[in-house]
């Protein structure tokens, strides 16, 4: 469809007919993500409040037809990267992010820690430098005060702003220290989100949100008896990037939940639904 029919599309959205404006919005949702740009142009030159609220809703629709997309893309790809997952999560809010600002950002930390970094070193002496370079040096922490805020989900903000929840922190802990040769990976603990070092016989794991400390299965033992829980193996070991991002997608759900804005919420349930394997029970 050319830009003009598109042109021309658009100029029924407000048509008195309710029949009409639904075929038409219909119309343009079939277009697909190659519509956006021209939607986008619609927007800028039209001075009509109607219009441009439905222009608005579809340009949305589409983006997160687009996002569900690439995330079941990146999936079938074997979710290999963590951060393309995690940039293509943090589009929902910024849709015109660009991949390569996430990974010039995180090569600057890198690089930063990188200068440190000795390879001899013990494997709790390795976290130990990690933890001083990323809290101390860089400056990463908790939001504590506004734990629930969907932000905390976005790594974008999250690297801006040196703040978030505990499962972006690890995320942007875990790509820079796998970046350095280290084994460390994700594992997905009910209500916290944590790390592990595993390397041959050597495990143990890293609490991101508390500073790094260092703790053992003992302790996440004690975690899950606490809690009531019946042990489960997926407590103690690495969990896929998938998994990961899945969870992310969690902590957005809840955090729109708890600000009341259900339609958001709805929203990415369905966008979890969409990428979340059919036959698999979720912890």
């Amino acid at each position: 469809m050319t830009e003009k029919e598109i042109r021309a599309l658009v100029s029924l959205l407000d048509d008195d007919d309710e029949e009409v404006t639904t075929h038409v919005e219909g119309k343009i949702r079939s277009l697909g993500t190659e519509a956006i740009r021209f939607l986008e142009v619609q927007w800028e030159e039209s001075f009509n409040p109607v219009i441009q609220k439905k222009l608005e809703d579809l340009i949305h629709d589409l983006q997160i037809d687009s996002m569900v997309e690439r995330l079941q893309g990146w999936i079938n790809g074997g979710a290999l990267n963590l951060l393309e997952g995690m940039w293509i999560l943090n589009t929902y809010l910024y849709p015109d992010l660009s991949y390569e600002k996430l990974v010039a950002e995180i090569e600057q930390l890198y690089y930063r820690i990188w200068l440190e970094y000795r390879e001899q070193m013990s494997p709790t002496e390795k976290v130990k430098l990690m933890n001083s370079l990323f809290y101390n040096t860089i400056g990463f922490g908790p939001n504590t005060k506004n734990f629930h805020s969907p932000a905390n989900s976005m790594i974008s903000v999250v690297l801006e702003s040196k703040r978030g929840n505990p499962i972006t922190l690890c995320v942007i802990y875990m790509i820079i220290a796998q970046k350095l040769g280290m084994p460390v990976y994700g594992v997905n603990l009910p209500n916290l989100f944590v790390l592990t070092f595993k390397q041959g016989n050597i495990q143990f794991y890293i609490n991101v949100f508390n500073r790094g400390i260092i703790f053992s299965k003992t302790d996440i033992e004690h975690y899950i008896t606490q809690l009531k829980l019946k042990q489960n193996k997926t407590f103690y070991e690495p969990c896929s990037n998938q998994d990961i991002v899945q969870r992310v997608l969690r902590n957005m759900i809840l955090s729109y939940e708890k600000s009341g804005d259900s339609d958001r919420s709805q929203e990415l349930e369905r966008v979890l639904e969409a990428i979340s394997p059919k036959d698999s029970d979720e912890v």
